[in-house]
């Protein structure tokens, strides 16, 4: 026992400076387990949440027109985000607008179409993020999505493609996105 010649107040304030910082040290290791509390919102309302401030924010790009887009050939002229599918992953495409409002060199070795892609790779569930990150100004078809399945996928792989493919369209159609089909079979979307 520890013997010290102090005042009956200095005593007080001495088991209080070690009785506190042992209290909150056991209170932080152990933790509270009282039934009662807040609980943590579920993953279900998270994207619940998340899908409702996509909806949001692409709700101010506009419908899409036929006419704008029904005439494109070829997935290199395409102008919009799209979606490559595969088996464990997708890939997201995004044309960046041009900095540069004037048409003089547009395309050019100066202001090459190449520089402004982007490529992301993400998983099938933060694909509503994703595009609640692409600029309003990337959408000059409106809120049209090309998709497209990975080219050379081998038989093994194609059911799980398929699912993802499908779980894409969905989720672009609870966005109030076009989902367009893009096939290399025919000359353009399906």
């Amino acid at each position: 026992m520890l013997w010290c010649v102090c005042s009956p107040m200095m005593t007080q304030r001495l088991r209080l400076l070690i009785v506190v910082p042992v209290a909150v040290a056991l209170t932080a290791a152990l933790g509270c387990n009282s039934p009662v509390g807040f609980a943590a919102p579920s993953n279900a309302a998270a994207q619940q949440l998340a899908m409702t401030e996509t909806r949001q924010h692409l709700d101010k790009i506009p419908v899409p027109l036929k006419s704008h887009y029904m005439m494109i050939k070829d997935m290199s002229s395409w102008q919009n985000p799209s979606i490559t599918v595969q088996g464990g992953m997708l890939t997201l495409h995004v044309v960046l607008a041009d900095a540069n409002p004037s048409s003089l060199g547009e395309g050019g070795m100066l202001r090459p179409l190449g520089a402004r892609r982007q490529e992301l790779n993400i998983r099938v569930n933060e694909l509503t993020a994703a595009l609640n990150a692409i600029p309003d100004n990337c959408w000059p078809y409106g809120r049209v999505v090309a998709v497209e399945e990975a080219h050379n996928t081998p038989e093994a792989g194609r059911p799980a493609v398929r699912k993802n493919l499908e779980t894409v369209l969905k989720n672009l159609n609870d966005l109030d996105v076009v989902g367009y089909e893009w096939s290399d079979t025919s000359a353009g979307l399906k």
